[in-house]
């Protein structure tokens, strides 16, 4: 029996032009090889899985096979790797800096690569400095890592650093592709695509997913057999529950939902999941950004038939649906109710009711007005079963109300509601309050100087002790009353009247309601020249009570008033 060799070590490249992914890192790696360019300390970091490792051993090899320090049979003479995570003290720093003293016997180079470089502690990174910084000619240090925030400047500024990038899910389907081939071995190519995402840009993962899939499929890798084994939903699943959300099952929208969480798959996943299926059907009503969808080619055929089914408004408002049970799932008591009411709502989009009126199919049983009449002696009210009109054939056929029986001594309970006469009403109500608005007449009562000033100054007040910042940058300005409906409001800035917008709104409609007058317009003038700062006292607020109405005078002169 052959011992069985993982696709990530069998298949791992040996030369640039097979790295997947990385053509900027190769590319640059090679000129700078072939124009002997090549820096002596090198970083590389990225996430796990690109090909950091792999592009460091190349470019070792490459090193030595120019200079002529490879064996016939490929071996690298001067190629030395340290695993920074086991050999992370300073006594094993201390101790390749010791060899890196002595030049190599064979070839013109010797190529340190340290994996994992992270790992190494703060004394080991400084014990490393100097030499990071002034190597002997003959020694060249390749660097990796997946955490570049962990290395110290110190360091990082002696290295040339090279980022290595997430592989796209395009480049692992065509890798995967060519090792299915190679392999023999049947794939859809929905599956490949399913598999690439779920690696998360990481080659090394996707192979690995790869090897157990072909060992699951018994070498037949279908989606259906790959989202059974990575326990993810597939495309299907979401393609089923639109379809009957689209028909108002109501029922089977619910079951189905049951079903996959009988299957073990956690209810916040599935909701966020309908709520990016439904992203990918707006994006598929549009050839424009079809491309955004990412999905295999044959799976995006079904999103746009199935998009098609749908108004773009209904998709706006199913995303809006998904996004807020996502936001509330985990503040719930109880979660798995709000993916169901979600899934409810999402059912009820197409029910030809407007948005006011399309969760009625969902609670038919509202009460409305009571009435309790007295009886005059005990009575057994008899079993009574009540049809309701129908709001929508395909939802809701038939519904059957059953009063239960039970002896009342002094009143029965009694409601004549239906679901027919509750719309009927709501409808009627609706046109009323529209009609309402546009025939009433607004009131325009008269008001006064005083008034205006009244309520200028209570502003002001109030304004003083909660947002003294709007106050100081307001108090300055000046209302007046230049005609029965007209308000003339004079400012010295720009920057004063933008403080005044934040707070002008609620001011004028709350003017507007206390002096009934709702006809009141307002104008702004800037006045740089003759609005100044008064310091209003009691005695020029009477002053100008006294201007309006000459009788206060005399009231002063009778009771005396307190005006200091």
């Amino acid at each position: 029996m052959e011992n069985f060799i993982v696709s990530a070590r069998k298949y791992r490249p040996q030369e640039f032009e097979t790295v997947v992914g990385q053509s900027h890192i190769t590319d640059t790696l090679e000129h700078a090889i072939g124009e002997n360019q090549l820096a002596q300390a090198l970083l590389f970091c990225g996430p796990r899985g690109v090909g950091k490792t792999t592009c460091a051993r190349i470019l070792a090899r490459k090193i030595n096979e120019k200079d002529g320090s490879v064996s016939e049979d490929g071996f690298a003479y001067n190629i030395y790797e340290l695993d920074a995570a086991s050999n992370n003290s300073v006594d094993d720093i201390r101790e390749l800096i010791d060899q890196v003293r002595f030049a190599p016997q064979v070839g013109k180079y010797k190529v340190y690569i340290i994996d994992e470089v992270h790992m190494l502690s703060s004394a080991a990174f400084n014990a490393f400095l100097k030499t990071l910084e002034e190597p002997p000619a003959h020694a060249i240090f390749i660097l990796a890592t997946t955490e570049k925030h962990k290395i110290i400047p110190t360091i990082l500024s002696r290295c040339q650093i090279y980022d290595f990038k997430r592989i796209t899910i395009e480049d692992i389907q065509g890798h995967l592709r060519k090792i299915a081939q190679q392999e023999s071995i049947q794939y859809e190519d929905d599956a490949l695509y399913l598999i690439a995402q779920k690696a998360d840009g990481a080659l090394r993962d996707a192979l690995s997913i790869f090897d157990r899939l072909s060992t699951f499929s018994q070498k037949n890798i279908t989606l259906a057999k790959a989202a059974e084994v990575l326990n993810i939903l597939d495309y299907d699943q979401y393609l089923n529950i639109v379809d009957l959300a689209k028909e108002n099952k109501i029922p089977e929208v619910l079951f189905a939902f049951n079903e996959i969480v009988k299957r073990g798959f956690d209810p916040h996943i599935f909701i966020a999941g309908l709520g990016n299926h439904f992203r990918d059907l707006m994006m598929a009503q549009n050839a424009s950004t079809i491309d955004l969808i990412e999905v295999g080619e044959k799976t995006k055929t079904k999103f746009v038939e199935q998009g098609q089914k749908w108004t773009a408004q209904q998709l706006i408002d199913a995303i809006e649906i998904c996004n807020y049970a996502d936001i509330n799932y985990k503040n719930s008591k109880n979660p798995r109710l709000t993916v169901e009411i979600a899934l409810m709502q999402l059912a009820s989009l197409t029910a030809g009711l407007d948005s006011k009126k399309k969760f009625i199919i969902l609670a038919p049983f509202l009460h409305e007005k009571i009435e309790v009449k007295p009886v005059s002696q005990p009575q057994k009210i008899e079993e009574k079963v009540e049809k309701i009109e129908s709001v929508d054939n395909n939802i809701l056929q038939e519904i059957v109300i059953k009063k239960a029986s039970k002896p009342l001594s002094r009143q029965t309970v009694s409601s004549g509601f239906s679901i027919h006469s509750f719309l009927n009403k709501e409808e009627k109500e609706e046109e009323e309050e529209s009609h309402a608005v546009k025939t009433e007449n607004l009131p325009q009562n008269h008001f006064t100087e005083t008034d205006l000033q009244m309520e200028w100054n209570l502003l002001l007040k109030q304004l003083q002790s909660k947002d003294p910042f709007v106050f100081n940058a307001i108090k300055a300005f000046k209302l007046v009353k230049t005609d029965e409906n007209a308000i003339r409001v004079l400012y010295p800035s720009d920057s004063a009247k933008v403080e005044f917008d934040k707070i002008s709104g609620e001011f004028f409609n709350h003017f507007k309601r206390k002096v009934h007058n709702y006809a009141i317009e307002v104008e702004y003038k800037k006045d740089h020249e003759n609005l100044k700062i008064e310091v209003v006292t009691k005695k020029k607020v009477f002053e100008k009570f006294v201007d309006k109405n000459p009788l206060l005078k005399d009231l002063d002169d009778l009771l005396r008033f307190d005006l200091t």
